[in-house]
Parts: structure tokens; C-alpha cells; sequence
């Protein structure tokens, strides 16, 4: 499986279409925006705002088209239709070559925030990367995802002049959304996931213990957003906070059909509006 960046410009133009689908738009959007929002709030300049959008936006591309690329004899086999790679419409080694391609990418673009924060951002990517290449099947599938979202404040203020380490709260609260992202995003596949091997600890648990403990982890993540910062509790925290809750649960305790996203949406829009909190105390992040 070719990983070489010259493999992504030949294919690129052919398979454009394919390769935005098989990206994670979704996810890959989200975090990109909420980053970037974040970087705004915490002081980094129109500069370095966007020097934090393109590196997030090409670490999350790298990973998304990773994982497709590794996962494509999976996807096939289960008939996973939503996915340019498992229809046979784009080449796993298309979507590998992409992937490379957006590392590359990402690499010297996360270091335009200087050497710690690229080097923390770096970490957060190759976390993404190895839970699609090894962690994803084993009992420590959550820790790509709490690295990896917990690293993306610190990236964003160890990029100031000068260089600061975030408050303990909004790492906190990164690496617990990651993992409840995680959490909702296995519940539409967790049969398909164990008849194909891959026994993560969503897996290991099971689609009903999920259902609870991914509101459960956003819920935590919420309170530490409420409760961490200084000055107390706002009003504006209770009502987005109601809001995140009502979503979280409503997206992951309520019956849905086999293979639904909903769940991992709902999961967005809660960790979203969470974001949201972390942004009205951007000042007091770092």
C-alpha cells in the first residue's frame, strides 16, 4: 500500500470526488471549524488562526483517508456501502496515497505554530494513525482519541507569543469528548466491527453499555467545562450545557435502525455546543 505523496497527484484529479467522500467530511469539518473558532477566541491572529485551520484540517484528512485505506477489505466485506472504497468505486491505494500526501502536508504546516505546538499537534495525529493501524482492535481504542483531541487545545496556545501550556480544564475536557466521540461513533457498526475482529473496548462492551457511557463521558466533559474555569458559573453555561445534554442523550438513547450515524452526529452536536463553552472562556484558557 503506497503511502508516497506523488502517488496522491496522479490519482487526485480522477478520484477527487471519491476521495472528498471517503474523507470523514463530517468529522474532519467539525474539528477543523471548532479548532479554528478556538484559535480565534484564544488570541492567535487571522495568521495564525489559519495556520492552525490548514494543519488541523490536514492532519484530520490524513487520518480519515487512513483509515478507509487500511480498513477497505473490512468495509467490502461488510458491505459498507456509504464508503468509495468498500464500493470498489475509489482504490484503496488512492485513498492510501491521499493520506500520504495530507501528512506531508500537515507536517510542516503544523510547524508554522512553532516547534512545541507542531510537535504537540504531530502527537495528536500520529495518535489518530495508530488507532487505525493497531489500536482500533484492541482494549486501549479510546487513548488515540483522548490524545488526540486532548492535544488540540495545547496546540492551539503553546502557538501564542509566548508560548503557554492550556489550563488543565479545557485538556480535560479535549480528551473527554475524544473518547465520547469514540464511544458514539462504534454504535452503528459494533456487529460488523466483532464478525471482522476488530474487538476495541466499545466492541468489548457492547452497543447497550455505549449507549450509556457516551453521554455519560460528554456529560463529564461538560461538567469540567462548567465547573473548571474561574469566575464561577454563568448562565449561558447552564442553557448550553442543557442543550449539549438534551442532545447527547436524545442521539444515543433512542432506538435507531442498524448502521445508523445519528449517534455519532448527535455526538458532534453535543461536543460541539461544548466547544461553544470552551469558547466563551477562550481567554481564560490559556
Amino acid at each position: 500500500m503506497s503511502l508516497h505523496p506523488l502517488g496522491a497527484l496522479s490519482t487526485a484529479p480522477r478520484h477527487l470526488p471519491l476521495l472528498l467522500r471517503a474523507c470523514h467530511p463530517e468529522p474532519a469539518v467539525a474539528v477543523t471549524v471548532l479548532v479554528t473558532a478556538l484559535a480565534v477566541m484564544a488570541g492567535r491572529g487571522l495568521a495564525g488562526s489559519a495556520a492552525v485551520a490548514a494543519a488541523v484540517l490536514t492532519g484530520q484528512l490524513s487520518v480519515g483517508w487512513c483509515n478507509d485505506a487500511v480498513d477497505a477489505h473490512r468495509d467490502t466485506a461488510c458491505g459498507r456501502r456509504d464508503k468509495p472504497v468498500a464500493t470498489g468505486g475509489l482504490p484503496p491505494r488512492a485513498a492510501a496515497a491521499a493520506a500520504g500526501a495530507a501528512l506531508a502536508l500537515c507536517v510542516p504546516l503544523s510547524l508554522l505554530s512553532g516547534v512545541t505546538a507542531g510537535g504537540v499537534h504531530g502527537a495528536g495525529v500520529a495518535a489518530g494513525w495508530a488507532y487505525n493501524l493497531l489500536l482500533k482492535r484492541t482494549v486501549l481504542s479510546p487513548i488515540p482519541y483522548a490524545v488526540g483531541f486532548g492535544s488540540l487545545p495545547a496546540f492551539v496556545t503553546l502557538g501564542l507569543h509566548p508560548s503557554v501550556w492550556p489550563a488543565w480544564w479545557a485538556m480535560a475536557a479535549g480528551a473527554l469528548l475524544g473518547v465520547a466521540a469514540h464511544l458514539a461513533n462504534v454504535l452503528p457498526d459494533i456487529d460488523d466491527d466483532l464478525a471482522s475482529g476488530v474487538r476495541g473496548l466499545p466492541q468489548r462492551l457492547g452497543r447497550p453499555a455505549c449507549r450509556v457511557l457516551a453521554p455519560i463521558v460528554t456529560l463529564a466533559a461538560l461538567g469540567v467545562l462548567i465547573a473548571g474555569p474561574p469566575g464561577g458559573v454563568r448562565l449561558d453555561d447552564w442553557v448550553l450545557g442543557a442543550a449539549a445534554t438534551a442532545a447527547t442523550v436524545l442521539g444515543t438513547a433512542l432506538p435507531t435502525a442498524s448502521g445508523s450515524r445519528w449517534p455519532f452526529r448527535a455526538a458532534i452536536i453535543g461536543s460541539t455546543i461544548a466547544v461553544a463553552l470552551l469558547l466563551l472562556r477562550g481567554a481564560d484558557m490559556a
